[in-house]
């Protein structure tokens, strides 16, 4: 059970349960408002507008994510972890819908909100680049640069969410982003040595 110290959480709970029961296109403000015990207004003042709760589930979603793995899976092998989070996001599949309708919505439309996914695709994009030059260097051990690898690794993990999406009843997504991954990057005993092989 998520732990709830604010109104604004509980409404973001709240949303979280009615688009499970509802999904994406038969949720309203209103029934939001509703389960959490507030007016319309009382929810407008946290969130001015559907778009912008959607937003709000989306960084929750991924708070409580990386708050999973973060609790004891810090020191497991990346194909590892990857498959962890690809279960644990299929334990609210809501938000995946609206992941990908907000993603659909943010390549077609005009809404200055859009910046918000474009900008937390490329954060997310910098960040993995730096752990991988962090832990193999500008390339890794397949010789892949950073860049390159951290672009086939954003583009599987949101592939497969779409797959996931349109054949939910296939259920090993996990393990088969943990054999992708273990292939493109290796498990953590395949850290390659601190000191570079003598050049020829």
């Amino acid at each position: 059970m998520i732990a709830m110290t604010t109104q604004r959480e509980e409404i973001l709970v709240a949303a979280l349960e009615v688009y499970a029961e509802r999904g994406y296109r038969g949720t309203s403000l209103d029934t939001v408002a509703e389960r959490v015990g507030l007016t319309r207004q009382g929810l407008l003042h946290h969130f001015p507008s559907k778009r912008k709760l959607l937003i709000a589930l989306l960084q929750f979603r991924e708070d409580r994510s990386r708050e999973h793995l973060a609790a004891d899976h810090a020191d497991e092998d990346w194909p590892s972890q990857l498959a962890e989070a690809v279960a644990f996001d299929h334990q609210n599949p809501v938000l995946a819908e609206v992941h990908s309708v907000l993603l659909a919505e943010s390549i077609t439309g005009s809404d200055p909100d859009q910046q918000y996914l474009h900008d937390h695709q490329q954060l997310l994009h910098d960040r993995t680049v730096a752990l991988f030059i962090e832990r193999y260097g500008p390339r890794l051990p397949n010789g892949l640069t950073a860049q390159t690898a951290a672009t086939a690794v954003l583009a599987l993990v949101e592939g497969m969410q779409i797959q996931w999406l349109l054949e939910p009843e296939q259920t090993d997504y996990p393990t088969i982003m943990r054999d992708v991954m273990s292939v493109l990057l290796g498990s953590a005993a395949e850290r390659p040595p601190t000191e570079s092989p003598t050049s020829e």
